[in-house]
């Protein structure tokens, strides 16, 4: 049997491969880009946050009213940036589904985690100072809360005083500050990984 006007009327193998090619890249170009929802790992990230949080400053509560701890001002002023970082971390795993949303809580969180990362390095750098360049110990925060304006105050719980630079308790070597501004390293590492991460394209 004669077959060669199948041949004579049957395209080429490669005109089906570059036609099918062609297509594929023209489809492409004209589907928009669908960015995949942030990375499940961020709403852990923020979820591991708050529970590390919770922890910090159940132990602190613990030292201070079950262990007569008294935290000077500038544990204060860490508590408070610490507070700060757990309610953006929450509104992060409120949010994770929002690109827009990850990136606004994560440079608040980082701006929190700074902040803690100055008070808590003050506080180990005067827990390291000379004996007599110590500042000397004020009456306390709450005699400036009630009787000092409140910019001497302000400034009190971001400079510190010789309370601070006292070292009442330790574990495996390292004061309350020292752990207070290792955890902050960690919130801002994970703060800037969200901050920093790349979409990806479905």
């Amino acid at each position: 049997m004669d077959t060669a006007w199948i041949s004579a009327v049957t395209p080429a193998r490669g005109y089906y491969n570059e036609t099918s090619q062609l297509y594929l890249v023209y489809e492409r170009m004209n589907t928009p880009i669908n960015y995949l929802n942030p990375p499940a790992n961020f709403r852990w990230l923020w979820l591991a946050s708050v529970v590390a949080i919770a922890c910090l400053l159940g132990y602190g509560y613990h030292l201070q009213y079950n262990q007569g701890l008294e935290p000077c001002p500038l544990c204060m002023t860490q508590r408070f940036f610490y507070y700060c970082f757990a309610v953006f971390a929450v509104l992060g795993v409120l949010t994770f589904k929002s690109w827009g949303m990850q990136r606004a809580m994560a440079f608040f969180a980082l701006l929190s985690a700074a902040g803690g990362l100055i008070t808590a390095g003050r506080q180990v750098w005067l827990q390291h100072l000379p004996e007599d360049q110590v500042p000397a110990c004020g009456p306390g925060l709450t005699f400036w809360l009630e009787h000092m304006p409140w910019m001497k105050t302000l400034e009190l719980l971001f400079k510190g005083d010789g309370n601070c630079a006292e070292v009442k308790w330790s574990f495996l070597g390292l004061s309350i500050a020292e752990w207070s501004l290792a955890w902050f390293v960690l919130f801002a590492l994970i703060a800037l990984r969200i901050l920093f991460a790349r979409k990806r394209a479905a």
